[in-house]
C-alpha cells in the first residue's frame, strides 16, 4: 500500500511517549474530558479502575469467544490485507503481545479501510469503515463485555442490534401503538448519523457508566483511529465508523439518550438503530412533537435531523424497516413497502438475467437462498396476492432464460419434443422469430417448462415458501 505523508505524520504522533493531540469537538465538554489525556496516557488512578473491566475484556475466554465470532462473520480484510484465514496463526504468535499492549495502554488500533456500498437512492452510497481482523477481535471482545452492562439501561422501545430483539419485534410494537389509536407519526431521519456522532458527547455518555478509564481510553482510540481511502489517511474527528463489531453498540448507547428523553416526555416510539418513528394521535400533534424534540437532538446530542427525509403524517404513508402500514377495522396491519418490492424485483432480474453467468444448477440455489431470506423477513406482512403475481413474472423470466440457452433451431425443436410438445408445434416454435420475452409467456412454454418441471429443477417460488412460514 502506498504510504502518504499524512500517514507518516499519523505514525509519528503515535510513537511511545508522544501523546496524540485530539481537539475537543465541543467546548461544552472539553473541560470535563481532556481528549489527549483520555486517549493516550496510561491511567493508574484506582478510582478509574472500578470493576477491572479491562481485565474482563482481555480475559482469555472472552478473547477466544470474540475470535470465534469474528471468524464466523467472515468479512473483508482491513488496510493490512490480513484475511480471516490468517487470523488464528497471527493470534497464536502475537496474542500475548496484543493483550499486554492493551493492558499497558500502548495498543494503537489501525485506521479503517473506507468502502462505499450503494444505497437505495440512485447515485448515493453508504460509507463503511472496515477494521483489520485483529481490531475486529478486540472490538468484539469489548462489545461482549459492554453489552450486558448497557442492556440494563436501554429502552424497551429500542430494537436494533440488541440480543433477543429484531425488526419483527419493532413492527409488532408499532402495531400495538396503532391499535391503541396512535395513527399519526413522526418519521424521523438523522442526517448521516454514523458520520456525524459527536465523539466528545459519546465519551461523556460512556463515562457515566464505565468507570475503568482504560476502557474509555481504548474506545476513544478506536473512534480516533482514522480512515484510509484510496491510499490516503484521513483523521476521524467525529463519527463512528460503520463496519466494526463495536459501532452498533456505540450507536445504541448514544441514541439511548434520545430514547430516555422521549420516555421522559411520555411519547410512544419505536427505534431500530437510527430509524425512529414516534406515534401520536393527530397530525397537529405530530408536527408539534417534531418541533419540540428537534432542539434536544441538535443542541444536546449535536446531531442533525434530515429535513428532506423527515416527515409527519398518517401512518399509512410511511416506510419503516422496509414495511408499510395500513389500518383495517381499526387495527394496524403490515404490507411490503413499494420501494422494498422494487428492490426485490431488481434482485430477481439480476439472478434471472442470462448475462449474469449463472449455471442451471447455481441459479436455482441463488434464487432459493434469496427467496428464503426475503420471505422470512417479510412474512409478517399481508402479501399473498403480491407474491402470486411476482411468481408468475419470475417463472416467465426463468422460461425466457432457458429458451435463450437453447439457441439453435434444432436444439429448441429437440427439447420441445422431449418435453411432450407435438412435432408440428415444436417445429413451428423452434423457427419462430418472436422475441424471447413474448415467447416466454406462450402456452407452449408453459406446457413444456411447466411449474412442476421448474420445481423438479430445484426452483423455489415466493408464494410456495410463504405458505410454509406465514404467520397471518
Amino acid at each position: 500500500m502506498k504510504v502518504t505523508e499524512d500517514e507518516i505524520k499519523y505514525r509519528q504522533l503515535h510513537t511511545e511517549g508522544c501523546p496524540q493531540k485530539v481537539p475537543a469537538e465541543q467546548g461544552e465538554y472539553a473541560g470535563a474530558y481532556d481528549s489527549s489525556r483520555i486517549t493516550d496516557n496510561n491511567i493508574t488512578d484506582t478510582n478509574l479502575l472500578e470493576d477491572q473491566l479491562l481485565e474482563k475484556i482481555i480475559d482469555r475466554d472472552n478473547m477466544n469467544k470474540a475470535f470465534k465470532k469474528v471468524k464466523k462473520n467472515k468479512g473483508a480484510a482491513g488496510i493490512d490485507d490480513m484475511g480471516i484465514d490468517e487470523l488464528l496463526d497471527h493470534l497464536k504468535e502475537n496474542g500475548k503481545d496484543l493483550v499486554e499492549a492493551i493492558q499497558a495502554g500502548k495498543y494503537r488500533p489501525k485506521p479503517v479501510k473506507r468502502v462505499e456500498i450503494p444505497k437505495e437512492e440512485k447515485g448515493k452510497t453508504r460509507k463503511l469503515g472496515i477494521p483489520t481482523v485483529v481490531d475486529r477481535v478486540v472490538q468484539q471482545a469489548i462489545s461482549q463485555e459492554l453489552t450486558p452492562i448497557f442492556e440494563e439501561q436501554f429502552s424497551d422501545n429500542s430494537f436494533g442490534f440488541r440480543p433477543g430483539r429484531s425488526a419483527h419485534g419493532a413492527m409488532k410494537r408499532c402495531k400495538e401503538f396503532i391499535d391503541d389509536g396512535y395513527k399519526y407519526v413522526v418519521d424521523m431521519d438523522l442526517e448521516k448519523y454514523f458520520d456525524t456522532v459527536n465523539q466528545s458527547k459519546l465519551i461523556e455518555v460512556l463515562s457515566r457508566t464505565i468507570k475503568d478509564g482504560r476502557v474509555i481510553s481504548l474506545i476513544h482510540k478506536y473512534l480516533r483511529a482514522g480512515v484510509v481511502e484510496k491510499h490516503t489517511f484521513r483523521e476521524t474527528g467525529q463519527g463512528v465508523a460503520q463496519g466494526g463489531p463495536l459501532s452498533p453498540l456505540l450507536s445504541n448507547i448514544m441514541l439511548n439518550e434520545l430514547d430516555k428523553e422521549l420516555e421522559k416526555r411520555g411519547h410512544r416510539f419505536v427505534r431500530y438503530a437510527d430509524d425512529l418513528t414516534i406515534f401520536v394521535r393527530s397530525r397537529k400533534s405530530a408536527k408539534r412533537t417534531l418541533r419540540n424534540i428537534q432542539p434536544f437532538i441538535e443542541k444536546k446530542l449535536f446531531l442533525k435531523i434530515n429535513e428532506e427525509k423527515t416527515a409527519t403524517g398518517y401512518v399509512g404513508r410511511i416506510k419503516f424497516l422496509g414495511f408499510g402500514f395500513y389500518v383495517y377495522k381499526g387495527k394496524g396491519r403490515f404490507r411490503v413497502h413499494p420501494k422494498a418490492i422494487k428492490k426485490m424485483k431488481s434482485r430477481i432480474k439480476e439472478l434471472t438475467a442470462r448475462s449474469h453467468g449463472l449455471s442451471n444448477i447455481e441459479r436455482p440455489k441463488k434464487l432459493r437462498q434469496y427467496i428464503v431470506g426475503w420471505v422470512n423477513y417479510f412474512k409478517i406482512a399481508d402479501m399473498k396476492s403480491l407474491l402470486k403475481g411476482v411468481d408468475q413474472w419470475m417463472r416467465r423470466r426463468i422460461r425466457m432464460v432457458i429458451w435463450k440457452q437453447w439457441k439453435k433451431v434444432s436444439t429448441k425443436f429437440n427439447n420441445l419434443r422431449k418435453l411432450g410438445i407435438e412435432k408440428g408445434k415444436a417445429w413451428e416454435f423452434a423457427n419462430t422469430r418472436k422475441g424471447y420475452w413474448r415467447i416466454a409467456n406462450s402456452p407452449i412454454l408453459a406446457r413444456s417448462i411447466s411449474n412442476d418441471k421448474l420445481s423438479q429443477r430445484n426452483y423455489l417460488f415466493f408464494f410456495d415458501y410463504y405458505k410454509q412460514v406465514c404467520v397471518n
